[in-house]
């Protein structure tokens, strides 16, 4: 970090300066632009992706005109009850109440501020934590598309966007304003901006193995599924400002990215039937208990990969997915009509297949639960015609980082608010407790989009200390 008074050492200097290109950065710099402020967004890639590109674009959120007509009641008191269930009353809980609180009035504010057409996602059943239908989308998009238009919208609002430009260094003086940045171009030219207000959403770093390794060492070996520029940026900025950290140890994993393809199988799969077995032909977990955690039993299995075995029926329900559609195109599925020739398809001993399935049919049929605890309900395990996709575990983007407080401003481990930081998605501690097993579905671009408005709304603040953050709804 260098210290300095900035008089001289800038080539120019913006009142808010926003570091990052994905849902959060975009929904920040729309945000500081609504109050008032002047803002430039800064990307180091040449077409803005990050984890949320690589996402599906789900955005979980509650209380929503969107679930409103559908006739979803849905309130932030229920969804603050999710999410400290979901992580044993482990997560932060001014957090906590922050995302259940703003996340509806966000998604509402997206919709009608800026058009960006997420409604409520019927298909995606109330699983894994949620306790209503509680998460948004555009039908029929994912998340490089909902980067894209992101983009567009920041263009109609007339915020300037500097990319490819790589934050690589921060300027600040003793009290921990921070006074501006450096920048590298890929031609290694750097440049001096200056600032009145930072907003970090700069990512998470599950592209850091070393960092992986620290925090998260369970996870070292496994796959990354994120973006590979997710190598911890917020993280050595707040070291060197003197910010606390929050629940290093948290991460969005997930069981079933298919191989080789790459394409993650949607949860509607198993939401609706779908079963994981092993290279013996054998279940092995409840593939509804955990939608995070259930990359570890996955990985502890024998071989280098599990089976995601469903049928047309089970099919028909996520089609409509962008990453389904995919697989379609690609005739990625095994298919049989039989069990025989399944087993045959997928490498498995056929007589533990068919024992695999028929006692699953026999806990849905009886109206109990299997032996692996999973309660079956009116969903019907696979049937003839089957599919099957192989799969593995892997990580894709990490849930701590920068303590923020319900405003996503930057704390000191004291609690402190840093003069004029701000953080949220990838870069911030989301609310997933202290490891895998608190992540609730689409929660990584719920705090995305919520932390990243209250961050822009707050950063104009700075900018503006006399005006009133007139956008919060």
């Amino acid at each position: 970090m260098s210290e300095d008074n900035g008089a001289d050492l800038f080539e120019f200097t913006v009142p808010v300066l926003v570091v990052g290109g994905g849902a959060c950065g975009c929904i920040a710099a729309l945000a500081a632009r609504d109050a008032g402020a002047e803002v430039l967004l800064v990307e180091q890639d040449e077409r803005p992706m990050g984890s949320t590109g690589m996402s599906q674009g789900l955005v979980c959120a509650a209380g929503t005109r969107a679930q409103a007509r559908h006739a979803i009641v849905d309130s932030p008191d229920a969804f603050f009850a999710d999410i400290m269930a979901k992580t044993r009353g482990l997560t932060d809980p001014v957090l906590a109440r922050a995302i259940a609180d703003h996340s509806g009035p966000t998604l509402d504010w997206m919709a009608e501020a800026h058009d960006l057409p997420w409604e409520l996602d019927t298909g995606f059943r109330p699983a894994y934590g949620n306790s209503t239908f509680r998460v948004h989308g555009w039908r029929g998009h994912g998340g490089q598309d909902m980067v894209d238009l992101l983009h567009a919208r920041l263009a109609d609002a007339g915020v300037d966007v500097l990319l490819p430009a790589q934050l690589v260094d921060i300027h600040a003086d003793s009290t921990g304003r921070v006074l501006g940045v450096s920048l590298q171009r890929p031609d290694g030219a750097i440049e001096r901006v200056g600032c009145q207000a930072l907003v970090l959403a700069c990512g998470g770093f599950a592209a850091n193995r070393a960092l992986v390794a620290r925090y998260m060492p369970e996870m070292a070996q496994a796959r990354n599924n994120g973006h590979e520029g997710s190598q911890g940026t917020g993280l050595w900025v707040g070291e060197r400002l003197g910010a606390a950290f929050g629940d290093m140890g948290a991460y969005q994993g997930y069981a079933m990215l298919t191989d080789p393809q790459g394409i993650s199988v949607p949860p509607g799969v198993p939401i609706a039937g779908g079963i994981l077995v092993n290279v013996e032909g054998r279940r092995f977990t409840d593939e509804l208990a955990d939608i995070a955690g259930m990359v570890h039993p996955v990985m502890a299995q024998p071989g280098d990969h599990v089976w995601v075995v469903y049928d047309r029926r089970i099919e028909s329900l996520v089609e409509y997915i962008p990453e389904m559609q995919a697989l379609l195109e690609l005739n990625a599925a095994r298919q049989a009509d039989t069990v025989e020739a399944l087993a045959a398809a997928i490498g498995v001993p056929a007589a533990a297949l068919s024992a695999t399935l028929a006692e699953a049919h026999a806990a849905q049929a009886a109206g109990r639960s299997d032996s692996f605890g999973r309660a079956w309900g009116d969903d019907r395990p696979p049937v003839a015609p089957y599919r099957a996709l192989k799969v593995i575990g892997a990580i894709y983007h990490t849930q701590g980082g920068l303590q923020i407080d319900g405003g996503a401003r930057v704390v000191r481990p004291d609690g402190t608010p840093l003069p004029n930081l701000f953080a949220g998605g990838g870069a911030a501690r989301s609310v997933s407790g202290p490891a895998h097993w608190g992540y609730l579905p689409a929660m990584g671009l719920s705090t995305a989009v919520t932390f990243g408005r209250l961050a822009g709304l707050g950063a104009a603040q700075v900018v503006a200390p006399g005006e009133k953050a007139s956008a919060l709804i």
